[in-house]
């Protein structure tokens, strides 16, 4: 690393975001021993999958959120900044991010873009005040709250006004939609002792809509038979205090009682994704993520590549697995171990979901299948190997066994020791 041009720093390569993609990368790089700068906009790398267990107090945050430098801890070649990039002169190669100690800029050798998506509320932003999304450590801890608090007070409160507060609905019956619904059930029967209401509505015309048939099929009873009121073809049209309006196949719109309305509903690339587009003139889609080439460059810029639910390429889904293998391909290519121009191809090894303990769907591919207590192992077995660290693999084992073997909740108890003091927004403000 050197300064030049009036405070101009360089580096071989600059990485711009810590989730799945970007370490995947910088792992990649430090096979050849290329040094790269890391440019984060938090200090710890998400794992984004089990923020819902955070939520709902399966997990306590520190495990599936481990400080970056403890993650490259190893590798000589990193140099890891926090920052927010809010400029980027494409035909230079230089970037500049925001410090605690004010701007600072940076030319590359080539660049990684891999900042993922935020939370869509397709043209309805006011929708981001009433709902909880589930994209950062912060969201999940706000709803772990709100969770928290409305069984509190349900406890000693008068039928009606129990009813009312143990009201949820979740938006979107994807991944994260189906894994909520399920734990929100779950964590009524098994820790809290009470019954609740929770409805799960979707847009579309089946649960987990990328699995569809069988699978979908069974989550769907699955779901039901655990008391989750599934909707689907459904859309919301309205929030407002304690009710979600929808609208059916048959046109008519009724209300659903809603103390709390989890949003998992769409995703929308901004942030950096916008400023890459601005820079290089690529275009986007409907949700901002970066049309990008198939070798993963951006524009006509050679030396600029982007990954992972930023960019839409060959409508491969928004998952980790992709962002991934786009990470190191990029990778690859910098380190000369693919040719420039080399197109990405995506090995798909299968998509899994949680519905509830020891209920899970797993698919591999179009004929091989699995669904209940088999392929909830497959799904903990997984995730156990994704895991970053040794602790956080045998923190999260302990507290599965505590929260699905027992009637435990590891993240609750977290929150109370730490003594976290969080101001929940009135979600239910009109």
């Amino acid at each position: 690393m050197q300064y030049v041009d009036a405070g101009i720093e360089t580096a071989e390569v600059v990485i711009v975001g810590s989730g799945f993609g970007g370490l995947a990368a910088a792992k990649q790089l430090a096979k050849s021993g290329i040094n790269y700068v890391l440019i984060s906009s938090t200090p710890e790398h998400l794992f984004q999958p089990l923020l819902y267990q955070v939520a709902t107090g399966v997990l306590a945050s520190g495990e599936i959120a481990p400080p970056i430098a403890a993650v490259l801890r190893r590798h000589k070649e990193a140099d890891v900044r926090l920052g927010k990039v809010t400029a980027l002169d494409a035909d230079r190669a230089i970037l500049t991010y925001e410090t605690a100690e004010g701007p600072r800029r940076i030319r590359y050798g080539s660049l990684i873009a891999a900042t993922g998506a935020s939370q869509s509320y397709f043209g309805r932003d006011d929708f981001a005040d009433k709902t909880f999304s589930l994209k950062t450590i912060d969201d999940a801890k706000l709803l772990r709250a709100q969770i928290e608090r409305v069984f509190a007070e349900a406890k000693d409160a008068d039928p009606a006004t129990r009813e009312r507060l143990l009201s949820f609905v979740v938006v979107g019956a994807g991944a994260t939609g189906v894994e909520v619904a399920g734990q929100l059930k779950e964590l009524a029967k098994r820790h809290y002792h009470q019954e609740i209401s929770v409805t799960l509505v979707e847009g579309a015309g089946e649960v987990l809509p990328p699995f569809g048939g069988g699978l979908s099929e069974y989550a769907k009873k699955s779901l039901t038979r655990s008391g989750v009121e599934v909707l689907l073809g459904t859309f919301v049209t309205d929030i407002e205090p304690g009710k979600v309006t929808v609208k059916g196949k048959d046109g008519v719109e009724r209300g659903v009682a809603a103390e709390t309305i989890v949003w998992s509903a769409g995703v929308q690339a901004g942030g950096f994704a916008k400023v890459l587009a601005e820079a290089t003139g690529v275009e986007t889609d409907r949700a901002g993520r970066l049309l990008i080439n198939q070798d993963l460059t951006v524009g006509g810029h050679a030396d600029i590549f982007a990954i992972g639910d930023m960019t839409s390429l060959n409508g491969y889904p928004g998952q980790s697995p992709v962002a991934m293998q786009e990470g190191r391909h990029a990778a690859d290519i910098i380190r000369r171990k693919k040719q420039p121009g080399t197109p990405f191809k995506y090995w798909d090894k299968g998509s899994m979901a949680v519905i509830s303990r020891f209920s899970a769907v797993t698919k591999l591919n179009e004929h091989i299948t699995f669904r209940g207590v088999i392929a909830w192992f497959m799904w903990l077995a997984v995730h156990l190997f994704y895991l970053v660290g040794f602790r956080n693999r045998f923190a999260a084992v302990a507290s599965w066994l505590v929260a699905f073997i027992g009637t435990g909740r590891p993240g609750f108890a977290e929150a109370h020791k730490a003594a976290e003091v969080v101001q929940l927004p009135d979600r239910r403000a009109a």
